[in-house]
């Protein structure tokens, strides 16, 4: 039998009457009912007559404006986001505008204040803020969160768990026994998200983790991170990103060490810089290209009045080898250019 409202209003535990609002009136709810009541729809597989023929933001034929918000475009991963939103925006007609927020929570909050009244839509790629303030602050203005997870917004997640599941089995592999991890930013969901899965995965593979503080997501904050690295003993070390990890090897270096022989180095994305440094540089590639063209398409549904329900997609990461990882004592690298575990390349419809 299909889902009826009677069913949303239940589950919400809120009237009948409000659940039907959020649908039809969504304006005279505030926004943390709203979200309960189109997290549960969502989660029964709900969709309202009046969310299927609701009026599209922008007219057939019109011409959308979306506004795409990264942390530092300066990192070569957002780049390759930025890029591929763009081309996904040609696609579907939208004028791509693009803000940077340098990393601090409080510029974001300002940008996302100033875009939603001058934007048909907003996607916020890696925030600082909270989901539920992001929200807030957008209010009517329709936006899809990218490496931020909430049931009140498309949301488009590169889920680490496969890559970091790889780098503790490749590296007990190899017979580490102690690693190291070094972390990005406090105020990065990322960060946050990484730590809980390196924590996991190490003990999984029964290895002992020294989990290292807070850094600038930069080479720098890699290289400031290197003495307390090599003060933890660890015969290896994943950072944050590849940015952190191209620090840390700069920083080893400074100090004697020789990666691999005596220090491996694992990153976190495979920006275009890891197979051309010197070792090159063993990372978790983040598709993080696929996630701005789908986080493109997903504000498009939304804005073409095509669908008004939150989804929440997962893109899968994966291990790739190369030569800044070796086993303890100077073993030389055991592999370069491959990756370890099984790769997925999923489109739009196999991911959910």
């Amino acid at each position: 039998m299909a889902t009826t409202l009677t069913d949303v209003a239940k589950r919400a535990n809120v009237a009948l009457s409000t659940a039907s609002r959020a649908f039809s009136d969504p304006d005279r709810l505030g926004p943390q009912t709203l979200r309960k009541v189109l997290a549960v729809a969502q989660e029964l597989g709900y969709e309202s007559p009046v969310a299927r023929t609701a009026e599209p933001v922008v007219a057939e034929g019109g011409t959308a404006t979306v506004a795409v918000v990264v942390p530092d475009i300066a990192n070569p991963v957002f780049g390759a986001f930025v890029k591929a939103a763009q081309g996904a925006g040609w696609h579907r007609r939208q004028t791509v505008v693009l803000a940077d927020t340098d990393l601090s929570p409080d510029r974001e909050r300002e940008v996302i204040t100033h875009l939603r009244e001058r934007a048909d839509g907003l996607i916020v790629c890696s925030p600082r803020l909270e989901a539920d303030e992001i929200l807030d602050i957008c209010g009517r203005t329709p936006a899809v969160l990218v490496n931020r997870e909430t049931s009140g917004a498309d949301c488009v997640i590169a889920d680490a768990g496969h890559g970091m599941r790889q780098a503790a089995e490749y590296l007990a592999a190899l017979g580490h026994r102690r690693i190291a991890y070094v972390q990005g930013m406090q105020r990065s969901w990322s960060n946050g998200h990484r730590v809980e899965l390196i924590r996991r995965e190490s003990e999984r593979a029964g290895l002992e983790l020294e989990l290292l503080g807070w850094q600038a997501e930069t080479v720098a904050g890699g290289t400031a991170a290197a003495a307390g690295v090599m003060a933890s003993g660890a015969s290896a070390v994943i950072a944050h990103n590849d940015l952190m990890a191209l620090g840390v090897i700069a920083g080893a270096r400074a100090l004697g060490l020789r990666v691999p022989d005596d220090l491996s180095v694992i990153g976190v994305d495979d920006i275009p810089f890891a197979e051309v440094s010197q070792p090159s540089l063993t990372s978790i590639a983040v598709p993080m290209a696929k996630a701005g063209a789908l986080g493109t398409e997903l504000l498009g549904q939304v804005l073409s009045g095509e669908r008004s329900t939150p989804r929440l997609l997962r893109l899968p990461t994966q291990l790739i080898v190369r030569g800044s990882s070796a086993p303890p004592g100077g073993g030389g690298p055991a592999t370069t250019h491959a990756s370890w575990g099984p790769t997925a390349d999923r489109t739009m419809k196999d991911v959910s």
